[in-house]
């Protein structure tokens, strides 16, 4: 099975260019991205929104339906956190059978609005669960919370790992997570899921860096994918494709 994460960036990277990398990597089995929109948010124009100003006209404001249209061998999964129209997307191949999918909030809860910049939304976990000739597999897609503090531990984001380690203990299948955690690596919000037994991959792989040229802050660390025990990794890397501020991964699993 083939995976790619991405944090779309809501498009900001230009829509044809995140577009032809979508029809470039058709074939892929499930996509897991971050930051995706399916409709404006007139009412927060010009607000700020994790460090930037909404500007409607430099968004996919309809990249669920875009992508989703593109991607037509795949069935989409859509997990809003804030309001209604901004979250979580996974894209399923039409050939796997998905027994479950649904998402739980692991900061806040569903419909809270922050004060303030709007990037201080909740959080959810989304997850598919799918059949396969060895069994079931789960797979989470995830994008942590952004503090405008920096990518280190707080009180909320190690309160936020220990709600994932809840709802993974409610999981009788192995399971992949992946998505923009907004964290560094040496962090203890990661090293909670780390013991708890998650295999990291972008430390296990020597991974330096999980942003594109787009970005131009010092620390390039931001995206991971964890599993646990029963899952074989066949291929695991950090694509260069710069479609968006973070770059794309790519795991393919047994």
């Amino acid at each position: 099975m083939q995976l790619i994460s991405l944090n779309t960036w809501g498009g900001r990277a230009g829509k044809e260019k995140i577009l032809a990398f979508f029809a470039k990597h058709k074939d892929v089995d499930v996509f897991c991205l971050q930051e995706i929109w399916s409709a404006p948010y007139e009412h927060l124009e010009g607000y700020p929104a994790g460090g930037l100003g909404i500007d409607h006209s430099d968004i996919m404001v309809y990249g669920m339906q875009e992508i989703s249209a593109l991607l037509e061998s795949h069935t989409a999964y859509f997990r809003p956190h804030h309001l209604d129209h901004y979250g979580l997307m996974m894209l399923v191949k039409k050939d796997f059978d998905v027994i479950s999918e649904g998402d739980v909030f692991v900061y806040k809860e569903k419909g809270y609005i922050p004060a303030g910049d709007v990037g201080f939304h909740a959080r959810n976990v989304q997850f598919v669960t799918i059949t396969t000739q060895k069994g079931n597999r789960s797979i989470l897609n995830f994008h942590g919370l952004w503090n405008g503090g920096g990518k280190g531990d707080s009180e909320d984001r190690l309160l936020q790992s220990d709600r994932i380690i809840q709802f993974m203990k409610t999981l009788s299948n192995p399971y992949v997570m992946c998505g923009d955690f907004n964290l560094l690596p040496d962090t203890q919000s990661i090293k909670k899921l780390e013991d708890f037994g998650l295999r990291n991959l972008i430390k296990e792989y020597g991974i330096t860096a999980t942003r594109t040229s787009f970005y131009h802050k010092r620390e390039k660390f931001a995206d991971y994918a964890l599993l646990n025990e029963g899952i074989a990794v066949h291929d695991f890397q950090v694509l260069s494709d710069e479609v968006s501020d973070h770059s794309p991964l790519y795991l393919e699993f047994e």
